[in-house]
């Protein structure tokens, strides 16, 4: 069964850039992947049901929501609490890391980010 990623990110050229990094994961049946321009929407769609989620991948910097107000949401819903998020950002700074981890994110990559890394932090979280 394949594991569901979420990528939240207000850039095309970051979805698109990470959709070619992952075309392997998801053509072998290992993860299906879903993005979102749209913190907004994503809340929505996990409210509504219409979406789950094994990993959420988000940026922080965005024009609708924060992605770390985008994870303590999320955190607080019973049924996500202890599901993976990892953060993707050109935040890199002490301080963020120290919210993101009192929220509960579970790791942190910088951009610019290698297909590589990309590609192996998600198989290291999801197990697979």
């Amino acid at each position: 069964m394949s594991k569901k990623v979420i990528l939240v990110d207000d850039s095309r050229t970051i979805l698109a850039t990470a959709e070619m990094a992952l075309e392997e994961l998801v053509n072998s049946g290992a993860i299906d992947f879903k993005t979102y321009m749209n913190p907004e929407e994503l809340l929505n769609d996990l409210n509504t049901g219409v979406v789950d989620f094994d990993l959420l991948i988000s940026d922080i910097n965005m024009p609708q929501m924060n992605g770390l107000d985008l994870s303590a949401s999320i955190k607080a819903d019973e049924r996500f609490k202890k599901k993976p998020i990892l953060i993707l950002t050109t935040e890199s700074s002490a301080e963020m890391k120290t919210k993101g981890k009192a929220i509960g994110v579970t790791g942190w990559m910088v951009k610019p980010f290698s297909d590589e890394k990309l590609v192996k932090s998600i198989k290291m979280v999801l197990g697979i």
